[in-house]
């Protein structure tokens, strides 16, 4: 049976890239956010159901992170009002020995300052104080200063491996999320 749509607004009163319980995962298939890449497909029905707060729907992710959409409303952010709530402090050196070397230029120096916003793209500063005001989780941040994201960044795919059905089939790699790092400076 399927559920009605939500009262909740989508982009006011629930951020624009979390999964909502009528979205169910749909399997593998090329897809637009990475370039035709082999990517996790889910149904897109954002408003259906309930909001499921903790799980950011996977093609929006991937489309906010690309097109920097703001997570909150869904609307491109400009440069100048690109703003972390979540962003950490790292260097390029740290994230080679984390494995993500290959993400990052080779020519960048391992001494360079870095800005991990992991799989949430910037928001407008007016959506992140909303978001920092209203989200439990995000109010229970011991850490609430919004970043400035930097003008510069580098896209990081995060791969899993996806099990064919056929019997003796070997994983295939596939893109879950996309990872965002600014880059400082």
């Amino acid at each position: 049976m399927s559920e009605a749509t939500s009262r909740l607004k989508v982009g006011l009163d629930v951020p624009w890239v979390t999964s909502w319980s009528e979205e169910p995962q749909l399997g593998v298939g090329p897809c637009p956010s990475v370039d035709g890449e082999l990517a996790i497909a889910q149904a897109e029905k954002p408003g259906r159901g309930r909001p499921l707060y903790s799980r950011n729907h996977l093609f929006r992710q991937r489309k906010s992170v690309r097109e920097m959409l703001c997570p909150m409303c869904g609307q491109p952010t400009a440069e100048g009002d690109r703003w972390s709530q979540t962003g950490h402090p790292t260097t390029a050196g740290e994230l080679r020995l984390r494995g993500f070397g290959p993400a990052l230029p080779a020519d960048m120096a391992d001494g360079q300052a870095l800005l991990n916003c992991g799989a949430i793209a910037p928001l407008h500063r007016a959506c992140a104080e909303a978001s920092l005001a209203r989200c439990p989780h995000l109010g229970g941040m011991e850490d609430k200063t919004l970043k400035a994201f930097p003008t510069a960044w580098v896209v990081i795919p995060l791969w899993v491996e996806a099990k064919p059905e056929a019997p003796h089939a070997r994983p295939v790699p596939v893109v879950s999320f996309l990872q965002l790092v600014g880059v400082e400076g």
